[in-house]
């Protein structure tokens, strides 16, 4: 029988139903799977197991007939969530009591926090992540990198790399996270876990501690699209307390699942597959598109010509939403304090040159350059249009093809250290995830296959806005008659 922290949430929900298994039990084995592994991994920056073998009592004993699919489900929360009681720190120190001060501890619970605490679902702790979600392989969070299980001398992606960690090590039964540029999709290629980053305003950002307004969206990590399916339905939706959730009507996501992809056309943009891919991801992209040929989708070839621009563009766009969400960090109630200031402008530049890291920094300067007077058009203005362009690509694609299939990313896992010192070359890895997050489309990452050294590869499905129904249905059929989901690391 399987250990039950390896089980899918579909699996775990249908047993606990049954009455097979408890709740209780199944979050007693995550926490010991987190206790046996995390020492290796440092996926866990907070645990709440108290609390949460105290909730999985209460679900226990309730009415199962009851219970939704997510009830008695225990999970990890991404460190960026507002977690009612719980020190929420986005990894950095500025956050964090450290030389003085006091965690950042939030009164309230963000609305999915809220959503999934409605549901059922059983919060464990906080995952670790990037500084403030900049990064790409969760090595700038002040508790240290995360490693991934597949091989710890390598990176888990990011900045959601606690989270897909925990996920591929079976610490939890899902994660949730957040995607900027790429930070669900790609940690869930490098770990060999499924991802959805959603549609902009499909799930509301309140109590998210904000790294670019016009970029975060939030969603899951787990073991399946069905998976992904089962979290979205929970927390999808308008939220009052989020002006950019639209009120659009949420569908049954796992209803729609065992759709067909005959018939489908799914575009390959050429772009995606230029000089620079990994030999073994190049391979593996081959297979998934006959696996969907077999499945008889039709397979179209389309071009998103401002791909080539996404990087940049982005690199423009998040620095300056970056400089402006992060002048409200002070240190003067929670987070870095210091107390050998002589003034109060001393004691901002003592706390804030202190408090954030290289990346935050990195990205402050540029973004407070690129929004200065007489930088301000060449710049920033120049990126909004380009983003245009970049939208204007994808919604001509979607006129010809109903999914598009692409690499998540260009390379599999790198060594932790390759390339902290290799900024740009850091920012090349979201290559492949940035286009769709500046277009504000749903877009999957799901395992496809495995390179020589028997590291994971993930394939990426992108949708038009507001239908993650389709990329979760044509995710899930793959996943029905390939078994790369299925693989879990050896730790």
């Amino acid at each position: 029988m399987k250990p039950l922290h390896t089980l899918t949430i579909a699996e775990a929900s249908r047993r606990l139903h049954e009455g097979s298994i408890t709740s209780v039990e199944l979050t007693q084995s995550c926490i010991d799977r987190i206790e046996a592994v995390d020492g290796k991994l440092n996926a866990v920056v907070c645990k709440t197991f108290d609390r949460a073998l105290e909730q999985a009592k209460k679900i226990d004993a309730s009415d199962k007939k009851s219970m939704g699919p997510l009830a008695g489900i225990p999970y990890l929360t991404k460190d960026v969530f507002c977690e009612e009681g719980v020190a929420s720190t986005v990894a950095s120190s500025i956050l964090r009591g450290v030389k003085g001060g006091k965690d950042y501890v939030p009164p309230f619970n963000s609305t999915t926090t809220r959503k999934l605490n409605e549901a059922g679902a059983i919060s464990l702790g906080h995952a670790n992540t990037d500084e403030f979600v900049m990064g790409s392989s969760t090595e700038s969070s002040c508790y240290g990198p995360s490693k991934n299980p597949w091989d710890t001398t390598r990176v888990p992606g990011g900045s959601s790399g606690g989270s897909a960690a925990g996920v591929a090590a079976g610490e939890c039964i899902f994660a949730s996270g957040t995607d900027t540029g790429g930070s669900i999709r790609q940690p869930a290629a490098l770990t060999g876990t499924t991802g959805l980053k959603v549609t902009y305003g499909r799930v509301s950002r309140y109590g998210v501690i904000a790294m670019t307004s016009s970029l975060d969206t939030i969603g899951p990590i787990c073991k399946t699209a069905e998976d992904c399916a089962m979290v979205l339905q929970a927390i999808a939706g308008k939220d009052p307390l989020d002006a950019t959730t639209p009120d659009v009507p949420v569908p049954s996501y796992t209803s729609l699942l065992e759709g067909s992809v005959k018939g489908m056309k799914i575009g390959i943009p050429r772009e995606y597959f230029a000089e620079g891919l990994h030999p073994d991801v190049e391979t593996s992209m081959k297979e998934a598109v006959e696996a969907f040929k077999n499945m008889g989708a039709t397979i179209v070839d389309v071009s998103l010509p401002h791909t080539r621009y996404g990087v940049s563009t982005y690199y423009v766009l998040c620095p300056c939403e970056v400089s402006s969400n992060l002048a409200r960090y002070d240190g003067i109630r929670y987070g870095a304090s210091n107390k050998e200031a002589n003034s109060l402008i001393d004691y901002y530049e003592r706390v804030r040159s202190g408090g954030f890291g290289a990346e935050a920094k990195r990205r402050i300067m540029i973004g407070t350059h690129a929004l200065s007077a007489g930088y301000y058009d060449a710049y920033y203005r120049q990126a909004q249009k380009v983003r245009t362009l970049v939208q204007q690509d994808f919604e001509k694609a979607f006129a010809q093809v109903d999914l598009l299939l692409t690499p998540t990313t260009p390379n599999p896992a790198f060594t932790i250290g390759e390339k902290t010192n290799d900024p740009v070359t850091m920012y090349m890895e979201d290559v492949c995830t940035i286009p769709a997050s500046l277009a504000g489309v749903p877009a999957l990452s799901l395992p496809c296959g495995f390179t020589s050294n028997n590291l994971p590869i993930g394939m990426q499905l992108i949708g038009p806005a507001f239908e993650e129904g389709r990329v979760l249905m044509a995710g899930h059929q793959y996943q029905k008659v390939t078994d790369w989901h299925t693989k879990r690391p050896s730790l």
